[in-house]
């Protein structure tokens, strides 16, 4: 079933969608997710069809402002498909993430340690602008989260997927539920666990942990891999030499931000696995996956490395899984106006 729910590698235009993009949007690009959301079967208690008379128009109009994002933001899918993860992972997916601050009413997730520096925020913003534009009130912001990551990773050279809809807002944040998102330091007893407690198995981490094929990373999450790694004066052994001289070159303040994958940064491809096998796995949390001796994982990160469609097939599997998290129950709902405040209290519909 999923095998016919993503274009191969040698289905893909040559040159990526992303690139095409930069001379004009690519009208192939969106046929193509039309297609793909129109003629695939449903999962789980979400549908691709659920927008089908309401807003048929929506992957079109995602799909436009997506890739005009890209062509001034090279981090832009990165940074939206970041916010996808980071939503599901507290609270199930329900746009939770992108609310900000009310005092006494919502203390936002935005204010966890694990989201800290989080952006794309403003690409959210205009997508939804756009959405509401075209459908008013129609499409929730989790969905919006959702569809664009699936766009973005095809705008970039993945592969594209059914995106199965009809997730709800919610109406609160949980700041506390942050604590469930994996660290840049984690090791891998940690992060099997806190995906073990999404439902989610060593598979779905080395598939899922591929979406650091792209974007960036700021120094601070791993300067101690470079000196002094656990406090032993020393730098991480799991780290290739030449590499980790790089990165102390280019990491001139704690802040500066280093492309996760130095060989084919902007692109989604296997090249994040083949990184791990020559040690260049940029967080601790990435190069775990490999080097944690006798780990399920390895063989695993072996076989995305060796095979790109095996790579993109999981990928799949495992976004879609993801993105079937659901918010405990009782929590009111509803289709937010604006992602980062709930809607007056008369305007909501509780689910």
């Amino acid at each position: 079933m999923f095998a016919q729910s993503f274009l191969s590698p040698k289905q893909r235009p040559e040159k990526t969608p992303f690139a095409v993009s930069k001379m004009g949007l690519p009208k192939m690009a969106a046929i193509v997710v039309v297609v793909a959301l129109m003629l695939s079967p449903s999962q789980a208690q979400l549908s691709p069809f659920f927008y089908a008379t309401t807003c048929p128009q929506l992957p079109f109009v995602v799909l436009n402002v997506v890739a005009q994002a890209l062509q001034t933001d090279d981090r832009a899918a990165a940074k939206l498909i970041r916010l996808h993860f980071h939503d599901c992972f507290v609270n199930g997916c329900d746009g939770s993430i992108l609310l900000v601050d009310v005092p006494g009413v919502i203390d936002s997730e935005l204010n966890g340690p694990p989201n800290g520096g989080i952006q794309g925020m403003d690409i959210v913003d205009n997508i939804k602008a756009a959405v509401e534009s075209a459908c008013p009130g129609v499409v929730s912001c989790a969905d919006i989260l959702a569809i664009s990551s699936q766009i973005s990773v095809f705008l970039s050279g993945g592969p594209i997927w059914v995106v199965p809809m009809g997730r709800k807002d919610s109406r609160i944040a949980n700041r506390t539920g942050t604590s469930n998102l994996p660290g840049p330091s984690e090791t891998l007893v940690g992060l099997k666990g806190k995906f073990k407690d999404q439902g989610l198995d060593s598979t779905d981490l080395v598939a899922l942990s591929g979406a650091h094929t792209f974007g960036k990373s700021r120094c601070m999450f791993f300067s101690d891999r470079l000196i002094n790694f656990n406090g032993t004066g020393r730098p991480d052994t799991t780290l290739d030499p030449i590499y980790r001289e790089q990165l102390r070159r280019l990491c001139t303040t704690q802040q500066t931000r280093v492309n996760f994958d130095p060989v084919t940064p902007t692109r989604f491809d296997k090249t994040y696995y083949n990184n791990l096998i020559s040690l260049r796995g940029l967080l601790q949390s990435d190069q775990e996956l490999f080097s944690t001796p006798r780990a399920d994982t390895t063989a695993i990160v072996r076989t995305f490395a060796a095979n790109e469609r095996a790579f993109f097939k999981q990928f799949v599997k495992s976004m879609i899984k993801m993105g079937n998290l659901k918010p405990p129950p009782g929590i009111a709902s509803e289709v937010r106006l604006d992602c980062k405040r709930v809607n007056p209290v008369r305007a909501y519909d509780v689910m």
